[in-house]
């Protein structure tokens, strides 16, 4: 067994063991935080595999954007985790069904492609490809010739949700305060406070015992 197969194993048995802990943890934040594993140990696997281009979206998308997002809203949020958990053992005949399915579907593919004795034509062709050719320049190619419409389409689109969500944000709301920002630059020294003077308008009120002891101070000084 060379490197690169001692690789692979080590990278799928940490991609399927932190898969298990992101369904098993009970911590939400755990289980986000063993997702980012994941993507992690994916991305070397494509790595391995020569997609150095998709190895490098995945980590700067998913982990460097997305996941980060929600874990950043995981935390922030107050989360009930007992309430999450009721109506799981409900639920749980139905996720087991469907669970097993998908294992025997996956099983079904993967054991029918071990048994392909023939390599495949496109195994073949990137062999007698040369090293020389990189694939993401020759993706990048791709992209911005023969599907430039569509990429500029995907980017226009991504631009309008982008400024839809500022514009969702910066919405005035009745429950929220907004100060204007210029108001706030123009403002002087002059204008934040204001000192007044205000003429009393009760008598002082003098307390009867405070009174009482003042005048036996002064009859007893007299005597003296």
């Amino acid at each position: 067994m060379d490197v690169k197969t001692g690789l692979f194993y080590v990278f799928s048995a940490v991609l399927l063991f932190a898969a298990f802990r992101v369904i098993t943890a009970r911590n939400p934040v755990h289980a986000v935080l063993f997702l980012v594993l994941s993507f992690f140990q994916a991305a070397m696997i494509w790595m391995l595999l020569k997609a150095e281009f998709l190895s490098i979206t995945l980590v700067l998308v998913y982990v460097g954007a997305v996941m980060v997002l929600f874990l950043f809203v995981v935390m922030m949020m107050d989360i009930n985790v007992d309430s999450i958990r009721q109506g799981f053992w409900k639920q749980f005949p139905l996720a087991a069904v469907m669970g097993v399915l998908i294992a025997l579907e996956m099983a079904a593919v993967l054991m029918g492609g071990f048994r392909v004795s023939e390599e495949p034509h496109a195994a073949a062709v990137l062999g007698q490809v040369t090293a020389d050719v990189s694939n993401s320049r020759e993706l990048g190619k791709l992209l911005y010739t023969q599907y430039l419409y569509p990429l500029e389409i995907a980017a226009a689109i991504l631009l309008v949700a982008m400024i839809a969500a500022i514009a969702l944000t910066l919405r005035q709301r009745k429950d929220s305060k907004y100060v204007s920002p210029s108001e706030q630059v123009r403002v002087k020294a002059k204008d934040r406070m204001t000192v007044l003077k205000m003429a009393a308008t009760q008598a002082a009120v003098i307390d009867d015992a405070a009174t009482g002891t003042g005048e036996n101070n002064a009859t007893a000084e007299k005597k003296a």
